[in-house]
Parts: C-alpha cells; structure tokens; sequence
C-alpha cells in the first residue's frame, strides 16, 4: 500500500489547488493573498474595470511579483552577465640580451 502526502489550498471553502510538496502550495497561496489585496486596491480605485478584469489583473500582477516590484523600482533586476573572472597568470620578464652580447663581443 502507497501513502502519498498531498498539500490542498482551500479558499472560501473551496479546494483551488492540489500540491505535492509544501513549498510549492505555501507559495500559491501566498500569491492568491496577494491577488486578494491587488483586488481590493484596484476595486477601491477610480479605474472603471469590471470585476473580471480585475481579478485576472490581480492574478497576473501577483504572479509576475519579481518583475512588477523591478518596475517599481523596488527591487534590483538580476544581472544576466556572470562577473568574468581573471585568472591571474605569472609574467615571465622577457631578457634583451642583446646590449649584453654586443658588449661582451666589444670586450673579446
């Protein structure tokens, strides 16, 4: 017999979501609570939008959370570039022996 662990989000009663781990139903719910405030900010708003709308604006905007707090300005956009790394390698002098040479040969 199999024993499977299953994380529900329940909201109003209602099961929206099954998961398999904790972290990953921890982290939809999260993002429904900021839907639910998104909503309430927008529904209080002066922007005429009908309720479906803004429930799927509040969805999509607590969804894409990083990208809307970098355009905000309240959060840094990672950088794509890796900093490069500059192997130090050890300089052998290069020796212009040629001065020597031609005063040695001058000395003979």
């Amino acid at each position: 017999m199999a024993v499977e662990s299953r994380f529900v989000v329940i909201r109003n009663g209602v099961e929206v979501q099954t998961f398999m781990d904790k972290k990953a139903a921890d982290e939809y719910d999260k993002m429904l609570d900021m839907a639910d405030n998104l909503t309430t900010m927008l529904s209080s708003s002066d922007v005429a939008l009908s309720d479906e709308l803004t429930e799927e604006l509040s969805i999509f905007l607590a969804q894409n959370r990083d990208e809307v707090l970098i355009a905000l300005q309240a959060k840094k956009a990672k950088s794509d570039k890796k900093p490069v790394k500059v192997a130090k390698k050890a300089v052998t002098p290069i020796i212009d022996n040629t001065k020597n040479k031609a005063s040695l040969d001058k000395a003979s």
